[in-house]
Order: structure tokens, then C-alpha cells, then sequence
């Protein structure tokens, strides 16, 4: 044999062995048959569950699903190169919180309605085994909804994931099945194919064992779906458009544009590929598109996009692959298209009678298409004709200027879309909720007929129906909430004297309160009552208090057994009593084992969990019935005694939670100014910016109301004329200005916490709460090096990423800051919003100044090379904290990093 032919030979040999089509098809069947096979197993498991142990289960779930958003939110963006990470985490908190506060209470088991009048009675039954497709645009939220819904009605599932997305998919499948069995599901109920592929998921939804395919993705593989021999609830394409009428209030229509169109990119398919706008106001709300961060294409260079992002298909134009889901800059890079860089949304104005021309499809991108309408009749015809390209039945929306228009009705009898939004924004709006409550959280959004689509409404548990919907934006109620009584001004403790059901009393307090006989002063106020009290005290309450002293306060509570807990202190001894007799209450109903250490930080870390709706947390706080609160604060800062808040220390992390619920606001709160005579200076001036940001940080929340507002800026007032001479007051030479001082701090504590129990905080605390722990600064300190900085991030207008929240209407941070300054009479209504703003700035230096306080981290110890270290971990952290979610504007956490760095 010669050289040339052993080489080809040995060559020939060592070829990997090419399977054909058919065996791949065949091998692809077997392997996907006892996936199925094993589903069916744990379906029939699933018959004998109760309605009360499969809502166990799916609590569970939502649960551990909520408390890895962030992680999971992370790896999507990794693995698949597209959207956005707190957009991301904003999905996956959406797909636990809403879609579980939305299906927690129906009833999937056994009989679930009975009319005997009629004679009927309807029963719940599985479908059987579902097969779940998850699209690369929601791999990790998708992943979760369909979870949790094949969970809460007893089905299996069998997924199979976008192979750009494997990783984050399998990884969000995995935390809830395991969450899942802990809980007692059977297993092999949630399943997945290991290795993607188009023979694996043909296989798959193509098996005769899958009762229905969950079929969410582009157009192809729905398709694929319908065509399998199998029933399929699919979705179509979401060529989304919104009309633009000449009543719309402006400002708002152009926040709720451009907030749904940079929302994870664009990539939700409810989100507006284009919009109609009357003509009357066409070029106002073009040009404010503009300024608020929005690119007008040129017309020379639309070529080059189309050519980049769209390619022809049988149906019209779609999105390349790589496009979905990326930055307005990305792809105009990429298609060789310059653009300013503040500019992140791309808007192309075209002509209604080309309708059908790529730049009029579907987009997976912030890519928005104009056209201009002469009447409402005309706009109507213009949404219409783009449904009717592409993406009938998917949604519509409208925005004008009084909801309860007829037009509104006669825009929704006449659009064919399942969804008709009004005046929200669509990406967020159209999955149900947060904007609101007239369709059901979901992320499969059915179509209709229009569509193709065997269902036309949002997916949930409840079974198919042909619906058409309106859905108005909605303001939920807003509550104003504090103790039953609050008593103040002088000699207000002798209220102890009458407060009634006090037999036993519990004392917590902080060692200076025992050494300097102020715990002494109130048990001779309870001596005075006519039937003697039993007290007991718990007196060593540390600064930044522990979960493990919050442990063993609850421990003492339970062999005293008190009906009553007066927390006596500064915030950490308010703080601390909160949640030792928060856990001294779930030990007493059961809920909680005192004995069992892990247990407890098990508790603790599901009572810590972030929620975005106070109303719809997962883990809710029992209403306590063993003991009332007292709360009586000695420093004039945190306003602990009128708030649902109480901040508490991980003994192992160091890192400090602010836990969050109405069930920690005590009953009663004495505000007593006799307590505040003797406060050291540094805890005055620390104490009494901390109040500051309170007051601050309430008016500008997205949570803010007519109710906090005055509350807030009356805070502001008594803090900027106070607090010099009461950090100046020296006890040793008393003087009436220093004690009236001192008085009017103590009073405006309170009140700025009173607003922010109601309007809540945002980032200036978040800040503070990490920098704090991960330093070793004292809270009022690190507020008030974060403090210019947050506001200066605020304070901006024009491309502003604003939180979501319905009672928010338009970006206002600026306005109210500005609004803050001239009522304190740092500026004149003649002078620019951002002038008041810095002038506020200027005034609060000056307070900073006179109190003596160094507004750098680096003046106060920090390196630079310990922030550099941790900077990942408290960007995360900051941007998880409870304080977030009402700050106005919504950080990224890479601006999260920058404002660490810049307080340096």
C-alpha cells in the first residue's frame, strides 16, 4: 500500500460515523418517548393531590423563582447576548409575583364551582402532559409561567428550549422543580431535553402522549406546533400598533412609548412596532420622541437597516436572528448606520400606503415606524392594515385624552386584536397587571382567530374562550397608613399610665438606655398604674442590630409571654424589637421554631424578599396577636416608630435587609422630646440627615401622593431650620433655642417617617444600606454621601429609564426636587427647574458643612481598591434592595457602579 492510499484509508477510518436523517429522526423519537413516558407517570401521581398541597407547591415555587430573578436575569442576558438585565429581572419577578398572586386562590382541583339551583357542577381534571417551547426573547420568564401553571393545575411538562438559551432555561427550570419537590410534588413533572434540537423538539410536540403543545416563539416554530397532529396554544406575530389621538396627554404618551420600547429592548411581543399619530399633533410628539432619547433615520439610511435587520420570508419581512432583542446602537452599527450616542430608540417615518415593506414588520427591537393620520377614521384604517400584514388578533392600543371616550369602544369594536391597551405603555401592558387589571399576568398572549390562535386572551389556568378585551390603565387605591395613636410633645411618655390591656411588659432597649436611667423613667410610669405590671427587659441592643439578637429577643419574649413591647431607643433597639417580636409571633402560631436556628434564618431570608407591590409579596407577615407595640424613639432620625421598616444584619454576610410590612408598625408611638436633650452631637448630625433623606426621598417616590407630599416637605422645612442649632445644643448649658431645636427635630423625624411609611423610599437608602455594611459606616453617615449624587442622578430629564408604576405618569424627578427648592426659598419661580435643583444641592452641602460631616467615602476610611473588589456584588445588591422599586428613576446596575464610584 502506498503512502497516498494508507493516508486516504486512515483518513476514511477515522471519519465520525454520519447518522442518516431517519435514523436521527428515530433516535430523536426514543429519546423524547421517555421523557413523555415519565410525565405521564407523575400525572397520575399528581390525581391524588389536594387543592391545599398543590398550592404548597406552587408558593414554593414562585418563591424560589423570585428569589433567583436576578441570577437567572444575569445568565439570560450572558448566555443569549440580548435585552436587557434589570428588564430581565423585572420578567422573571413578573412571571413569579404577578403570575402567582393572579392563580394562587383558583380552584384547579376536584369541584370547583357547584350551582344547585341549576344542577351543575364543574370539575377540574389535567390535560395530561404539555410540551412547553421557550423562545429566546423571555427564556428564563417563559420558563417559570409555564412552571408554575403546569404545577397549579396538576399537568407535567416537557420543555424544550431555545438552543441559545439552554443554559439559562434549564437553569430556571431546574430552581423551580427542585423548589417543587421539596414541597412534595412528584417527580419527573417538569422535564426538559438536554440537548437542543430542531429532530428533539420535532420529536417531541410531535408525540402522540402530549396532550397540549405551550407553544411561544417565532413564527416558524408555532407553525410547527399547529401542524404536529397535536392541539397547540401558539401565538402569532405581534406587529403591534398604537394610535396616537389628538386628545392624548403628550408627555405621557411619549414616556409610555418610549419606556415599552426600550423594555428589555423591545423584545416582549406586545410591545409597538409602529405608531399612528394624528396629524394635528404630529410633529409636537415627533420632536418630544426626540428629546426624551429617541433618533429620526435619516431617509438615506433606511436601506441600510432594512438590509441588516430584515429578510424576506413567505409572509412578509422578519427579524434576523442576531437582531432581537439588541440596543438601538448595536444595530445601527452593525447596518453601518451612525447615531448620537444618547440616542437609543431608531424611528422611521413611512407612508400608510406601503404597508407591507419591511420597515412596516414586526421588529424585536427599538425600532419604531411613524404615520401620520388626518382623522380617527383614518387611524383606524392605518392599525388595521398593519394587523392585517402582520400580527392579526395580537394586540392594539390607543392613547387619548379621557378613557370613558366613546371613540375608545368604537376603536375596540373595529380594531381586530385581542388586546386593546389604553393609554399604557404595550410591552409591560399587554402581559396583564402591572398597568392593568382587566386581563390576567401572563407571557403566551393568545391572538384569536384573527391570528390563527385557539385561545384570544392571556394564558392562565382557565380554559379557552374567543375574548376580546379593553383594558384602561388603572390606578390602584393607595392607602395612608400609620399607628392606631402617635403622642407628642413634652411629658408624652405619661400616656404608659393609660394605655390599656398592659399586664406584662416587655422592655427592649439599647445599653444606654439602661445606664442613663431612661428605661428607669418608664417603669415609673407604669409603677403609677393602678394594677401592678410585670416587665421584663431585654437591655443590650448593639448598633445595626442582628438577626441573631432579633433571635434572642424573641427567645426571652416567649418565657416572659408579654402583652405588650415597648421598644425604647434609637433605630436599632426599634428595629430590633420589631423583629424579635415579629419571630416571637410565628414561633407562638406554629410558624416558627425558636429552637432551631436554621429554620429561623430560613424565616428571615423569605420575609426578606424584595417584592415590587406591597400588596402582592409572595410571603406575607402574619397580623400579630400575642403582643401590642409600644415604640418610643431616643434619636431623631430613622421614624422606626410609625413605619411598616425595620432594617436588620445578616450575622454572616454583614449585609443589612430592610424588611418591609405593615404588620411591623407599632400601635402606639410616643414622641417625646425629653428623650432627645442628651443626644450626642454625631448622632444628631448623622440621625438627622437620615431623617432628611426620608423626607426627600418620600416626595420624589413614584409612590408620592397629595397625602405624603405636604407631610414630606414639612419634614424638609423644620430639618434645614433645625438641625445646626440642634447638633450645636450643648445639655451642660441648656438654652431654650437649643431645646425647641432639638423638639422640632424630634417632631420632623417622625413626620418624614410618616410619609415614607406611605410613599416609600428609593436608591438614596438602597445606597446606604450596602456601603454601610460592606464599610462599617454608620447608616446617617452613608446616606449622606450618597445623598447629592442620587439626587444629581434624578434629577435629570430628556432619556430617563423611569420606574414602572401607574400613578407615575410622566418622568417628574427634576420638577419635585425643583419644587422642594422653592418652597424651602432656595429658588424663584423664575429661576429653571435644573438651577432650583442645584441650589438645592448647594443648601444641603451647607448643612452637611455645619454639621460636620465628610461626604466621601474615602474621607471616611474607604480604599479605593475595597470598592473596586466589591463593586459587582453591591451593584447587585443595591439594585435588589427593597428601597429600589419606588426610586423614580430605574437604575441600571452598571449606573448602580458608577454612582459607588462617584462617591469616592
Amino acid at each position: 500500500m502506498t503512502k497516498e492510499k494508507f493516508q486516504q484509508w486512515l483518513k476514511k477510518k477515522s471519519k465520525v460515523v454520519e447518522l442518516t436523517a431517519e435514523e436521527k429522526k428515530a433516535n430523536a423519537a426514543a429519546y423524547t418517548g421517555e421523557l413523555v413516558k415519565k410525565a405521564h407517570e407523575a400525572v397520575l401521581k399528581f390525581e391524588g393531590y389536594t387543592q391545599q398541597k398543590v398550592d404548597t407547591i406552587v408558593a414554593a415555587m414562585a418563591l424560589a423563582a423570585s428569589e433567583n430573578s436576578l441570577v437567572l436575569a444575569h445568565e439570560a442576558v450572558n448566555e443569549t447576548g440580548r435585552g436587557v438585565v434589570e428588564d430581565k429581572d423585572t420578567k422573571n419577578h413578573f412571571a413569579s409575583e404577578s403570575v402567582y398572586h393572579a392563580i394562587k386562590n383558583d380552584k384547579t382541583v376536584g369541584v370547583i364551582d357547584e350551582d344547585k339551583v341549576a344542577g351543575s357542577v364543574e370539575i377540574a381534571s389535567p390535560l395530561g402532559v404539555l410540551a412547553g417551547i421557550v423562545p429566546t426573547t423571555n427564556p428564563t420568564s417563559t420558563t417559570i409561567f409555564k412552571s408554575l401553571l403546569t404545577a397549579k393545575t396538576r399537568n407535567a411538562i416537557v420543555f424544550a428550549f431555545h438552543p441559545q438559551a439552554q443554559k439559562c432555561s434549564s437553569h430556571a427550570a431546574e430552581i423551580v422543580y427542585k423548589a417543587a419537590l421539596e414541597a412534595g410534588a412528584p417527580e419527573n413533572f417538569i422535564q426538559w431535553v438536554e440537548i437542543p434540537s430542531l429532530d428533539n423538539t420535532s420529536a417531541l410536540i410531535q408525540n402522540t402522549g402530549i396532550a397540549t403543545i405551550l407553544a411561544t416563539g417565532g413564527p416558524g416554530m408555532v407553525n410547527a406546533a399547529l401542524k404536529s397532529g397535536n392541539p397547540s396554544l401558539g401565538v402569532g406575530a405581534g406587529n403591534g400598533a398604537i394610535y396616537i389621538d389628538a386628545t392624548a396627554n403628550i408627555e405621557r404618551a411619549v414616556d409610555d412609548l418610549l419606556l415599552s420600547k426600550r423594555f428589555d429592548n423591545g423584545m416582549i411581543c406586545a410591545t409597538e412596532n409602529s405608531a399612528v399619530i394624528d396629524a394635528s399633533i404630529y410633529d409636537v410628539f415627533v420632536e418630544k420622541l426626540q428629546v426624551h432619547g429617541a433618533y429620526m433615520v435619516p431617509k438615506t439610511d433606511y436601506k441600510k437597516i432594512e438590509d441588516y435587520v430584515f429578510v424576506k420570508r413567505e409572509d412578509g419581512y422578519g427579524v434576523t436572528g442576531p437582531v432581537a432583542g439588541r440596543s438601538g446602537q448595536w444595530i445601527a452599527e452593525q447596518a453601518g448606520v451612525t447615531v448620537p450616542e444618547d440616542k437609543d430608540v431608531l424611528l422611521f417615518e413611512l407612508d400608510k400606503k406601503n404597508i407591507g415593506e419591511a420597515l412596516s414588520s414586526e421588529k424585536l427591537s427599538p425600532l419604531l415606524s411613524l404615520y401620520k393620520s388626518e382623522t380617527r377614521d383614518e387611524g383606524i384604517q392605518i392599525v388595521r392594515a398593519l394587523l392585517s400584514y402582520q400580527g392579526a388578533g395580537h394586540n392594539a392600543a390607543i392613547q387619548i385624552g379621557a378613557m370613558d371616550d366613546p371613540f375608545v369602544k368604537e376603536f375596540g369594536e373595529r380594531v381586530e386584536a385581542s388586546r386593546i391597551l389604553v393609554n399604557q405603555p404595550d410591552s409591560i401592558g399587554g402581559v396583564g397587571d402591572i398597568y392593568t387589571d382587566a386581563m390576567r399576568p401572563s407571557l403566551t398572549l393568545g391572538t384569536g382567530s384573527w391570528g390563527k390562535n385557539s385561545l384570544s386572551h392571556n394564558l392562565s389556568t382557565y380554559d379557552l374562550l374567543n375574548i376580546k378585551t379593553v383594558a384602561k390603565r388603572r390606578n390602584r387605591p393607595q392607602w395612608v397608613r400609620l399607628p392606631k395613636e402617635i403622642y407628642y410633645e413634652k411629658n408624652s411618655i405619661s400616656y404608659l399610665q393609660e394605655l390599656p390591656h398592659v399586664h406584662k411588659a416587655f422592655i427592649v432597649a439599647d445599653p444606654g438606655m439602661v445606664k442613663f436611667g431612661f428605661v428607669d423613667k418608664i417603669l415609673e410610669q407604669l409603677a403609677v398604674r393602678p394594677v401592678q405590671v410585670e416587665t421584663s427587659i431585654y437591655g443590650s441592643v448593639h448598633p445595626d442590630p442582628t438577626l441573631s439578637e432579633a433571635i434572642a429577643i424573641a427567645r426571652q419574649m416567649k418565657a416572659f409571654e408579654p402583652d405588650t413591647v415597648i421598644c425604647l431607643g434609637g433605630g436599632s433597639a426599634l428595629d430590633a424589637g420589631k423583629i424579635g417580636r415579629l419571630i416571637y409571633e410565628y414561633d407562638a402560631r406554629g410558624e416558627a421554631d425558636l429552637n432551631d436556628d436554621a429554620s429561623l434564618k430560613e424565616l428571615f431570608q423569605e420575609l426578606a424578599q424584595k417584592f415590587i407591590d406591597i400588596r402582592k409579596r409572595i410571603i406575607k407577615f402574619y397580623h400579630p396577636h400575642k403582643a401590642q407595640m409600644v415604640a418610643i424613639p431616643t434619636t431623631s432620625g430613622t421614624g422606626s416608630e410609625v413605619t411598616p421598616f425595620a432594617v436588620i444584619t445578616d450575622d454572616e454576610t454583614h449585609v443589612k435587609y430592610p424588611l418591609a410590612d405593615y404588620q411591623l408598625t407599632p400601635q402606639v408611638a410616643i414622641v417625646d422630646p425629653e428623650f432627645v436633650m442628651t443626644v450626642p452631637r454625631r448622632t444628631v448630625a448623622w440621625s438627622g440627615i437620615d431623617a432628611l433623606s426620608h423626607a426627600l426621598e418620600s416626595y420624589v417616590s413614584v409612590m408620592s401622593s397629595d397625602y405624603t407630599k405636604p407631610i414630606s416637605l414639612q419634614a424638609i422645612k423644620l430639618i434645614f431650620e433645625n438641625l445646626t442649632e440642634s447638633y450645636n445644643y450643648n445639655p451642660s448649658t441648656p438654652t431654650k433655642e437649643g431645646q425647641k431645636a432639638r423638639e422640632n427635630m424630634h417632631n420632623a423625624a417622625t413626620l418624614a417617617g410618616m410619609a415614607f411609611a406611605n410613599a416609600f423610599l428609593g436608591i438614596n437608602h438602597s445606597l446606604a444600606h450596602k456601603t454601610g455594611g460592606e464599610f462599617g459606616l454608620p447608616h446617617g453617615l452613608a446616606i449622606a454621601i450618597a445623598m447629592p449624587h442620587v439626587i444629581k442622578f434624578n434629577a435629570v430629564t430628556g432619556n430617563v429609564k423611569r420606574t414602572p408604576f401607574p400613578r407615575y405618569e410622566t418622568y417628574r424627578a427634576q420638577a419635585d426636587y425643583a419644587e422642594i427648592s422653592r418652597f424651602m426659598g432656595f429658588a424663584t419661580k423664575g429661576d429653571s427647574d435644573e438651577a432650583a435643583v442645584e441650589n438645592l444641592i448647594s443648601e444641603i452641602k451647607k448643612l452637611t458643612d455645619s454639621i460636620e460631616i465628610d461626604i466621601t467615602l474615602s474621607g471616611n476610611g474607604v480604599k479605593e481598591d475595597h470598592l473596586e473588589r466589591e463593586l459587582d456584588k453591591l451593584a447587585d445588591l443595591v439594585y435588589d434592595d427593597q428601597c429600589t422599586p419606588a426610586n423614580p428613576r430605574q437604575p441600571r446596575i452598571s449606573e448602580i457602579k458608577q454612582l459607588l464610584i462617584d462617591q469616592l
